[in-house]
């Protein structure tokens, strides 16, 4: 196995270090080590998510992350769970616009086993998969949907917002979880394409971070993946590009039994991967990131119009990120006061800017989200995979608290006055067709809402 190089992270980041590593058949391995407790983390992300996917085939990726835990030529049915849960581990596997990922937290001395597991099924799932765990699983994603997405509150407001904020066509016009009609229309010839076409080796990048022996992590890679055949034959995604402002207010009201008017809306905002895209990061964090921000002291705090204010970015590589706004009325309050004083808040800060203490704070935030992801074997496994998928380069993930910590209060402002407008936002409101209630939802959890995930619906298919 050829060697790889070493990186260390900038300050800040506690002198992380990961190196790289590339098998013959084209897998990227990425180590980083870390004695502090027993444990190791084995990440591994394909690139491939609801971006590639053809129109009629929609969730087709979400799919075949459910058909990855079925079983594999030397591991049967459910038994990925319960060889890593029998060992003291935890798993799971979630599918998004960009990226499939698959993961397991070890204790050290069990890393081996998960390295042959995921292996396993990269090379050999064909043998396993058949018509009866496609229609097992098509059943459990199905109810998935139903469950997360068309039975709850509010439950289809990113689906609606995203085919609003990407026109029709576009790769990211729809979201992972697919549609009803299309999870009826997959066939197992489809999922087994599927996976000739992107999982192989030469599709993925593979870490493992934690308490380990890089040489002897390094053979035991080697000896289960390096067999692996490479494919040559993944067409690229289709181009996500868009103009920068959408131009106009797209809007939508639904009609629903949910327990507040809501106001939601997605506004336009710079790639991941870019400085204004950190620059739009802060400018959320300011505006609508948690009790102290202006949004929420505005509308919860001062006005008592709505019960819960939250501003927060959704970073795509790809396409525009997208900034997503979202507020729950107090009471019988019409939601046109709420967006008037959205509007207000948002152009005040335009022409203002962060002041010298949120600029502080935010920073601080952000520093803290990235350190706290960074300082768990889990979180860092994922962010190296993460940059090498959609960037090139994983040592990106140990220098990002030092690019937010760099931004300045000018950037922070021009990106709000360039994007924060409202001809650049697709908004979506809710009216009860139910008397409303007082009462407090949550903010939309910006990750789990393009995310879809296996491992509960897969316990539930083994009892």
């Amino acid at each position: 196995m050829p060697m790889g190089h070493t990186a260390t992270a900038q300050a800040g980041s506690g002198g992380l270090t990961a190196t790289e590593h590339r098998l013959a058949n084209g897998l990227r391995v990425v180590l980083s080590e870390d004695h502090l407790t027993p444990v190791a983390a084995v990440c591994l992300w394909y690139d491939v998510g609801s971006r590639h996917e053809v129109k009629g085939r929609t969730g087709l990726a979400h799919l075949f992350e459910h058909l990855m835990f079925q079983g594999s030529a030397q591991v049967k049915g459910n038994g990925h769970f319960e060889l890593v849960q029998g060992a003291g581990g935890s798993l799971n596997g979630t599918t998004s616009f960009e990226r499939t990922n698959y993961f397991e937290t070890m204790p050290t001395h069990q890393l081996e086993l998960a390295l042959w597991l995921e292996a396993d099924r990269m090379g050999s799932l064909l043998a396993a998969l058949d018509d009866e765990s496609m229609e097992n699983q098509r059943d459990v994603v199905k109810n998935e949907r139903r469950q997360r997405y068309d039975n709850v509150p509010y439950g289809t407001a990113f689906e609606k917002l995203t085919a609003l904020a990407y026109p029709e066509g576009h790769p990211y016009h729809h979201t992972p979880i697919g549609s009803m009609a299309d999870l009826d229309a997959a066939t197992l010839e489809d999922a087994r394409a599927f996976f000739r076409t992107y999982y192989a080796p030469n599709n993925a990048v593979l870490s493992i971070v934690g308490d380990i022996d890089p040489e002897q992590t390094l053979a035991w890679v080697e000896k289960y993946f390096g067999s692996i055949a490479s494919h040559d034959g993944k067409p690229a995604p289709r181009d996500g590009s868009l103009p920068e402002i959408i131009g106009e207010q797209l809007r939508e009201v639904v009609f629903e039994e949910v327990p507040a008017r809501a106001l939601m809306a997605a506004y336009r905002l710079p790639n991941d991967g870019t400085r204004a895209c950190d620059a739009a990061d802060l400018a959320l964090t300011v505006l609508g990131g948690g009790e102290s921000s202006r949004l929420y002291n505005r509308l919860v705090r001062r006005d008592r119009t709505a019960v819960a204010a939250g501003f927060g970015l959704l970073r795509l590589a790809g396409a525009p990120s997208l900034g997503w706004l979202d507020v729950k009325t107090s009471g019988d309050v019409e939601v046109p006061v709420i967006e008037a004083a959205i509007d207000e808040e948002l152009a005040r800060f335009a022409a203002e800017g962060p002041t010298a203490e949120e600029m502080e704070r935010a920073q601080a935030q952000l520093e803290r989200e990235w350190l706290d992801r960074l300082g768990t074997v889990a979180g860092r496994a994922d962010e190296l995979c993460r940059y090498a998928v959609l960037f090139g380069d994983p040592q990106l993930a140990l220098t990002a608290v030092g690019r937010v910590l760099e931004v300045t209060a000018e950037e922070v402002q021009e990106v709000a006055k360039a994007r924060l407008r409202p001809d650049n936002r697709a908004v979506l409101v809710y009216e009860p067709t139910v008397p409303t209630e007082t009462v407090e939802e949550p903010t939309e959890d910006l990750e789990s809402a393009a995310t879809v995930e296996a491992s509960d619906e897969n316990e539930e298919t083994a009892k």
